[in-house]
């Protein structure tokens, strides 16, 4: 049984929270996160810390992290982990249990190429939680790490950091609903919130697999270089394949819209033959030799049809196929 917290620990919590407060009113969302998660480390010391959104565990494509912001961590930590991030059974049991503070110790993943990207940068204690983003279709998370010669989280630091963890969330999307001035019946898929830099402070699903059909390989955290030269012309809009991107100034941040020709569902040709492989039961190796593609282009083809056609399994995709006419192979 955990013993009650200590009036001097709930008082600093409230400091904590109160902070935060402070912050989203103050500055906005631009690094809002990232603060807010300085203001916790005075109640629960870190070593590091890693945040942002992430593909849902169900999709038919491994695992991905989009929007990422990091503390104390190098720039290239989320492209680093995309490389073990399918085989990484931490991130795999944060995922299934959303809403719920998930712990874990040493060095002990069952893939050793998972225990050595978490001892390059001595992620010998993790804590973790996410959080699922219905209107976006993706997940948020904020993971927490201490190092070897650290102490483990306990108990106490987990229940601290779900609660807070749950004021975070709350008030960034706040922002980002503001922002974006949500009036739409399809939720925020469609939509990212950027830096002037091209960092990324928001995105949706459909808008990620617009940008990642485009820009095969696409890391999620920045803006691929073609947009980025647009930032600083808002308000514009530009061609991003065969759909339109709108892009609206707000305040230190540009808004991202997508906008989609016409009603109805129109896979491009190859998109198309490499889900109707994937769904006969095609790996993804086997669709890229057949196709003569790479796998990270399979992949990208993938998602986009998931996201294109709303489904999230594969008996779903293959009903979808069938039932939506190819139109975009049509030649006119």
């Amino acid at each position: 049984m955990v013993a009650p917290l200590s009036m001097a620990t709930l008082k600093t919590f409230n400091q904590c929270v109160l902070t935060l407060a402070r912050l989203a009113r103050e500055e906005g969302g631009s690094h809002f996160i990232a603060d807010g998660l300085r203001a916790f480390r005075q109640l629960v010391p870190f070593t590091s810390a890693w945040w942002g959104e992430m593909s849902d565990r169900d999709s038919s494509v491994p695992l991905q992290s989009w929007m990422t912001g990091r503390i104390d961590l190098p720039a290239s930590f989320a492209s680093e982990w995309h490389h073990v991030a399918d085989l990484d059974s931490f991130a795999h049991d944060t995922l299934a249990r959303p809403g719920r503070v998930i712990r874990d110790s040493e060095f002990t993943d069952p893939v050793e190429a998972v225990n050595d990207f978490a001892r390059r940068y001595d992620l010998y204690h993790l804590m973790s939680i996410t959080f699922e983003l219905p209107e976006s279709g993706l997940n948020f998370f904020v993971c927490l790490y201490r190092g070897v010669e650290d102490n483990a989280f306990n108990a106490d630091e987990e229940g601290l950091f779900c609660a807070y963890c749950e004021h975070l969330l709350q008030l960034w999307r706040f922002q980002v609903q503001d922002m974006i001035r949500l009036d739409t019946g399809n939720g925020a898929s469609d939509f990212g919130v950027a830096r002037l830099d091209g960092s990324l402070l928001y995105v949706g699903a459909r808008l990620c697999a617009a940008i990642e059909r485009e820009v095969p390989g696409w890391d999620g955290s920045t803006l691929p270089v073609e947009v980025i030269a647009q930032l600083h012309k808002v308000p514009c809009v530009m061609r991003l394949g065969r759909c339109a991107l709108t892009l609206s100034p707000n305040g230190e941040h540009v808004i991202l819209s997508l906008e989609t020709h016409a009603p109805g569902v129109a896979l491009a040709p190859r998109e198309r033959t490499a889900a109707m492989l994937f769904a006969a039961g095609h790996s993804y190796k086997e669709i890229a030799r057949i196709l003569s593609l790479s796998p990270a282009t399979v992949r990208t083809y993938l998602r986009n049809c998931y996201v294109q056609l709303g489904v999230k399994s594969k008996v779903e995709l293959g009903s979808a196929l069938r039932s939506v006419a190819p139109q975009a192979e049509k030649i006119t």
